[in-house]
This record gives C-alpha cells, structure tokens and sequence, in this order.
C-alpha cells in the first residue's frame, strides 16, 4: 500500500524531465539508457529535455570565462562570490544560462553517465560546478531539507565497470552507499533536491546481450510510473518510500 501511494504521489508529480546525459558515443550502453528514458516518458505525456554534453562541447571548467564583463576582483577572484554577483545582475555566460533555464524548468533531472574513477566524468562534473552557483542553486541559510530545489527531484543513473559484487560492504570497490554519499548527498541533497535510487546498470560492457536487454527492459519499467526508491538490496537513496509516506498521513483521497 505505502509503495502504490508513493508511486502515485511522484507520478502525479513529475511532467518536466532534464537528462543531463555524458557519453560520446551514440552506440553506447548509456546511450541506449538515455534514449530509453526519454521514449519512455514522452510516452507518458512529460516534456523532456536532453543535455548532451559531448554533443554541445560544454565547457568543464569553472573559470572567470563564465562571467561577461569585468569581475568584481580580478586580484582575488573566487569563483562561487563572482557567479552570485553575476547571476543575480544576468552576466554569466550563456551555456550556464540555458542550463540553468532548463533546470528551473524541470521536475525531475536524471544523470545519465558511465561511472569514471567512482563519480561522474569530467565534464559532468564541470555541468555541476558551472550550472549549481551560489544563490541559484544554494545559499548558507537554504541547504539540504530547506533547500532552493526541495520541490524538485534527481537521481543518478548509471554504468559501472565492475559486477555488483565488487561494491558490496566487504567487496574491492568498497560499499556503493560510501561512493554515491558525495554525489546524492554532498551535492544533490545539498540543493534540496528529493533524491531518489539510483539506476544502477552493473558492468553492462561484461554481460552478454541479453542481459543488457533485460536491465533496458527494467528500466523502461522503472520509468512508467514506478519512481519508487529501489534499494536493489542496499541503500542507495537517499530519500525512502516511508519518507514520502509521511507525507500522505494526513491526505484526504
């Protein structure tokens, strides 16, 4: 019963969708993850919009480039104290600016990506450290459950290089809770964002193809209307079914 209800409360809830999508290859396992993702909730009447980093060269770097005009202090330039200024007077650089209108727009934003050296590749990261500026995406009074994003939900959705096994709490990889901590909490939550599982896709490129087809056929299922948080015998989200529960006690059907 607690799990219908949280389905439906997210359902109801998401009708804008921003995949922030960083592979380069069209013929990639996360390419297939994307494509799939977007099908699957245009066919549930959500407006979706894809960044396709590699596609559009997005610059990785956070650099006083990201400002039009002159900073504040070119002696000293920090960059989190320049980016407020300059997005709360509309300088900053036009690919910050549209993403930044994509992501206001959204109800939902999927990371859709290959785990590079246990986090997300380089020029997603550069996606966070440009898009996510301070007074946009976070102040020090409006962080994590009172955050500026705490109507919007996120999660990551992702392949790794190593069987499930390996990322177990006694596995090589180290428990996978310990991994996502930085990216789910650390930044995500961090912004308020409700942080739902992960999809984890498990070594894709080291499975035959049908087991690639049927983790794409889980997936689609996730996705029709099955935003429910999916611990896949861990832990991994940061929000719980209960949680959003909680929030039904008092609703009156």
């Amino acid at each position: 019963m607690r799990a219908h209800l949280c389905s439906l409360i997210l359902v109801l809830a998401v009708t804008k969708v921003l995949i922030v999508y960083a592979h380069q290859s069209s013929g990639s396992f996360n390419a297939a993850a994307k494509d799939a993702a977007v099908d699957v909730l245009t066919d549930q009447s959500c407006t979706v919009e894809v960044s396709d980093l590699y596609a559009i060269k997005f610059k990785a770097t956070a650099t006083a480039e990201d400002i039009t005009g002159d900073v504040k202090n070119a002696d000293h330039f920090r960059y989190a104290e320049e980016t407020k200024l300059a997005w709360e007077e509309g300088k900053l650089c036009a690919d910050i600016t549209e993403e930044q209108r994509k992501l206001t727009q959204a109800d939902l934003i999927i990371f859709q990506f290959p785990m590079y050296w246990f986090t997300v590749p380089a020029i997603m990261k550069g996606w966070i450290d440009r898009v996510l500026t301070l007074g946009y995406a976070y102040t020090p009074e409006k962080r994590y459950s009172q955050g500026l994003f705490k109507d919007k939900k996120a999660m990551l959705s992702f392949t790794t290089g190593s069987q499930e096994s390996m990322f177990s709490a006694d596995g090589i990889n180290g428990d996978m809770n310990v991994t996502l901590w930085p990216l789910q909490n650390g930044i995500l939550h961090y912004c308020g964002f409700q942080v739902l599982a992960p999809q984890i896709f498990w070594a894709p490129s080291h499975v035959p193809s049908e087991a690639r087809s049927t983790m794409l056929t889980s997936w689609r299922t996730r996705l029709h209307g099955q935003f429910v948080p999916q611990t896949q015998n861990g832990h991994y989200g940061i929000l719980t079914c209960i949680e959003l529960y909680k929030v039904l006690q008092n609703f009156t059907w």
